[in-house]
């Protein structure tokens, strides 16, 4: 495994490229695919390009707020000190890829956002402490562990397609109802997938260390760049508050922050009590980070400067979805991915049709990196699937839901906030993350098929 690990990581090192220049040329190819496939003309695709290039703006937006407030929360003091003690548990490379992968495997199933952005922090933060102990690990290869939340998600607690299709008056309610989370992420098979990704994803990891000599640490100047809690000066002794005038006093003041604080639970508490950790979508995720990572903090001063520092990696989030935006734009308007989705039902039986389906949504992913979009387009399609071939619906989520998740392994859109915070290239992490995507591929297409 280590041979396998390394001779992908060489590869995806040298060939893959920025995930900038990924984006760009996943355009081109989609581009191409439309011209030679559907009717669209080259003026018309890029027509349908430019009317899906604003479409995540809000999404984007969202993502943002989820790498700047996580790591803001995850640098206050409290958070700070119990992700500390947590990284200071491995006692070898292996222990820390092994324990990296389960945290954030384990979180990833809460919720994805929370199993991004924690996943990369926590990667960072074990990266930094094994160094200050003289443990040499790899650190790609921790970034790969971080990364294990992303390939698990969907068969979670916040995945898009099994959550809508469980939500009253839903757009595909009149074919098949409500589904309850039992006919999805309850069954069986998906069940399975889960246990086995969470025993085998982390062992699988550490098998890949490579030899000590060809350990790629984490860096010095990564390091003084990353303190604890926003950097040095960030909180205000009581002599220099006293120097300071009345309005910049406020910044240093722990009254606002109580204000907020307060605010913010007073809606939080009822709403979780309500909901629970299934309502939870990302404007909820985003201001529970918000809130209790400004009372953490305990003035609004130790607050900005960490979300500031935290601004600095969401760059990358920024320009990026846009162009994934109008690759969506282009496969939806063009007819593109009906007709990738329509070609696995011609070819498929009421027993293999569950595997293809999920094959199909692997593809889509690359393509269309959206859960809740990609079961807008892809959904229609193949719960009339199922009924025309006598399956259960519910497997026809899953089936999109799961293959949905897989190739995130290879796709760099959502990998983005973890790439910007470690400040690691695409090709550093996916090669790892390809061997996981592989093994998970393998796990679900047999789980899917033959435990349902």
């Amino acid at each position: 495994m280590r041979r396998i690990g390394n001779a992908l990581a060489n590869f995806s090192t040298r060939w893959i490229p920025d995930a900038f220049v990924f984006a760009i040329a996943l355009s081109v190819l989609v581009y191409v695919a439309g011209l030679f496939l559907t009717d669209h003309g080259p003026y018309q695709l890029v027509q349908d390009w430019y009317a899906g290039f604003w479409g995540l703006l809000e999404f984007g937006m969202q993502m943002t707020l989820v790498l700047v407030t996580g790591y803001a929360l995850a640098n206050s003091p409290p958070v700070g000190r119990g992700i500390a003690w947590i990284a200071s548990l491995p006692r070898g490379p292996r222990s820390a890829y092994a324990l990296t992968a389960l945290f954030a495997g384990l979180m990833g199933m809460v919720h994805w956002g929370l199993g991004l952005i924690s996943g990369a922090l926590m990667a960072v933060r074990i990266a930094q402490s094994c160094r200050e102990r003289g443990i040499k690990v790899h650190f790609p290869l921790l970034a790969a562990s971080g990364y294990l939340g992303l390939m698990v998600w969907h068969s979670g607690l916040s995945g898009s397609g099994p959550l809508l299709v469980n939500t009253p008056d839903h757009f595909l309610a009149d074919e098949i109802g409500t589904l309850p989370l039992s006919e999805t992420i309850l069954q069986p098979f998906n069940l399975v997938f889960l246990a086995a990704m969470l025993i085998g994803g982390p062992l699988l990891l550490l098998s890949m260390h490579p030899r000590t000599e060809e350990c790629e640490e984490i860096t010095e100047s990564f390091d003084q760049d990353r303190s604890a809690g926003g950097g040095p000066g960030t909180t205000a002794t009581e002599t220099d508050t006293q120097r300071m005038a009345p309005a910049q006093r406020l910044m240093h003041s722990r009254i606002p922050a109580l204000l907020v604080t307060v605010a913010g639970l007073v809606f939080l508490v009822p709403e979780l009590l309500r909901e629970g950790i299934v309502g939870m979508d990302l404007n909820l995720l985003n201001f529970l980070f918000l809130v209790v990572g400004i009372g953490l903090h305990g003035t609004l001063a130790s607050y900005a400067a960490a979300a500031a520092e935290g601004a600095k990696s969401a760059s990358a989030v920024i320009i990026q979805f846009p162009f994934y935006a109008g690759i969506m734009g282009m496969m939806e308007h063009s007819g593109l991915l009906e007709m990738i989705a329509q070609w696995f039902v011609e070819v498929s039986t009421p027993f293999s049709y569950p595997f293809w389906a999920m094959i199909s949504a692997c593809l889509v992913n690359l393509a269309v990196p959206s859960g809740g979009g990609q079961w807008a387009v892809q959904g229609p399609i193949v719960i009339g699937a199922t009924e025309s071939l006598g399956l259960n619906p519910g497997t026809g989520v899953m089936a999109v839901a799961m293959g949905d998740q897989l190739t995130n392994g290879l796709q760099p859109f959502w990998a983005l906030p973890l790439l910007a915070l470690t400040r690691l290239r695409a090709g550093q992490v996916l090669g790892y993350s390809a061997v996981v995507m592989v093994f998970a591929i393998v796990v679900a297409g047999l789980s899917i098929t033959f435990l349902r």
